[in-house]
């Protein structure tokens, strides 16, 4: 049985990627739009463009938060510079036609948690809908089984030297959500950045020949470019479809657990996952560190990734 799931997402190339494989394996009730690589209608555009392109217009889309918990949302600190005025730069994206929920998202979350058995939730853009939603219905926590999360890092950050986009976009959300007591997965750019659309991969899509095929090409190729210009890396990062490989083919990860905090007050290091492994080095029997409040993933086989998207992306038309 496939595993019930929302996505909330800011697309974003790589959060199209995630919707694209999460649409084909797990159960997916609806997706959630929060602000982030783009404002909040952009990014809600850039959901319904996808669900068009690849025939997944059942899928339900609510709009979510447009800002911050409390920070300021600072218009030149989105993810513009990697995903384009748009969000989602490269293809050619008509006005889409398919509706938006009039219910909030948070509110969808909550009233899809509490039908749904076995529910998780898919976050991987900036953590406010989910926040919102834990502090807006108290005993959400009894109705999610797990959160399955891309944003932070056991090292380094990718819009400071500390932080990575999605924690620092809105840390204080982050903080709610890891001290929630929801069992949570962890996929930062420790791991993410392993996993790359390199022009071998990037070639074996456009050659599949689809509509959907041929438009992710053109994500990628654009995504891949901007990444490699900004940060040398050699093709653009599958980030966000891990979180959904987590649930899906979970042996594809390594996990380890840990202890995750987030930095709120750090001159240098705001939105920081500070990951406390102490507890691994115990060798006397007495607790070290904080107990873990998260399974982080430390390694990944990005071959096996790579196979199973391919194999999905076939699926589509």
């Amino acid at each position: 049985m496939k595993t019930p799931a929302i996505i909330d997402c800011d697309p974003g190339h790589d959060d199209v990627m995630a919707i694209l494989l999460g649409a084909r394996t797990m159960d997916i009730k609806g997706i959630t739009t929060v602000f982030g690589n783009a404002s909040l209608p952009l990014t809600t555009k850039n959901a319904r463009f996808t669900v068009e392109l690849a025939d997944l217009r059942h899928i339900p889309i609510a709009a979510g938060h447009d800002r911050p918990l409390l920070r300021e949302n600072n218009s030149a600190d989105d993810g513009s510079r990697v995903h384009g005025k748009t969000g989602l730069d490269g293809p050619t994206i008509p006005e889409p036609t398919v509706p938006v929920l009039e219910e909030h998202a948070v509110d969808f979350i909550y009233r899809t948690a509490k039908e749904t058995p076995n529910f998780h939730l898919v976050p991987v853009g900036p953590l406010t809908n989910i926040a919102v939603a834990i502090r807006r219905y108290p005993d959400l926590a009894d109705y999610v089984t797990a959160i399955s999360l891309m944003g932070g890092s056991t090292t380094f950050g990718n819009v400071t030297a500390a932080a990575e986009f999605n924690i620092w976009a809105d840390a204080e959300a982050a903080h709610v959500v890891f001290t929630s007591g929801i069992p949570i997965k962890m996929l930062g750019l420790n791991v993410t950045r392993q996993v790359n659309a390199t022009p071998k991969y990037r070639k074996q899509i456009r050659e599949m020949g689809s509509r959907t095929a041929v438009a992710v090409a053109e994500m990628l190729d654009f995504y891949s470019e901007r990444l490699s210009r900004l940060f040398g890396l050699p093709g653009g990062s599958m980030h966000d479809p891990l979180a959904v490989i987590a649930l899906t083919d979970p042996d594809i990860l390594t996990f380890e657990p840990m202890h995750v905090a987030i930095e709120l007050a750090g001159t240098h290091t705001y939105g920081m996952t500070v990951c406390d492994y102490r507890h691994r080095r115990a060798d006397t029997g007495e607790p070290q560190g904080a107990p873990p409040n998260a399974e982080v993933a430390v390694a990944v086989n990005a071959e096996r990734f790579w196979e199973r998207f391919l194999d999905v992306l076939q699926s589509y038309p």
